[in-house]
């Protein structure tokens, strides 16, 4: 008796054309598939204007993570320009730090386009955000972080962006920069930490 192949039929389901930027977010929103979710990020990046939204997601802790990985190699290859940079750095600003470590990793791609950002937030009033410009220096690591780093110690006045660019240059600073940074101790000579620090930074300059 002659055997009867048996041919099953896979049946695969085809993925929707997203013709609308709420289409496709909505088939974001409302899937459970990863893979559908995956799609749904490429086709929403690929409408003008969705990085504020796609950043958004970031934030969100309940997304499971690697859904956040993949938005943020999205976000990656978007063209960066001012609003989409702003939005990213404020994902640096944020207390989990697996979403920090995503805004730094999206920055780091951005190279060269994030520098007038830095330079804008070290020479301006703000305490914070020139704190914030030294985190981001000395996590993304630019060839010129150290001569601004350098820079900035030439002229800073508050202890606490001071000492946040030492912690720093004990990573990157240089031989050169010992004189510099024991200079800091007179510059701030009532506070015990900024010995500290200063000396630290030193040491592990010198290795």
């Amino acid at each position: 008796m002659a055997l009867i192949k048996k041919h099953i039929k896979q049946e695969v389901d085809e993925l929707p054309k997203l013709l609308t930027l709420e289409e496709a977010i909505d088939f974001f929103e409302t899937s459970d598939n990863m893979g559908y979710k995956d799609y749904a990020i490429e086709e929403i990046a690929k409408f003008d204007s969705t990085g504020k939204y796609l950043i958004s997601l970031i934030q969100n802790d309940t997304i499971d993570k690697k859904i956040l990985t993949k938005i943020a190699s999205v976000i990656s290859l978007m063209e960066p320009n001012n609003k989409l940079i702003e939005s990213i750095m404020g994902l640096l600003k944020v207390e989990n730090a697996y979403v920090r470590n995503l805004g730094i990793s999206i920055l780091r791609n951005y190279g060269s386009a994030i520098k007038y950002y830095i330079v804008k937030f070290l020479i301006g009033d703000d305490r914070d955000l020139r704190i914030f410009a030294i985190n981001v220096l000395g996590d993304v690591d630019f060839a010129e972080s150290r001569d601004m780093l350098v820079e900035l110690l030439e002229n800073e006045k508050d202890i606490n962006v001071a000492m946040t660019a030492v912690d720093y240059m004990g990573e990157i600073g240089e031989l050169s920069d010992v004189e510099l940074l024991e200079s800091l101790k007179n510059r701030f000579n009532k506070s015990v930490y900024v010995n500290f620090a200063v000396d630290s930074a030193i040491k592990m300059i010198k290795g």
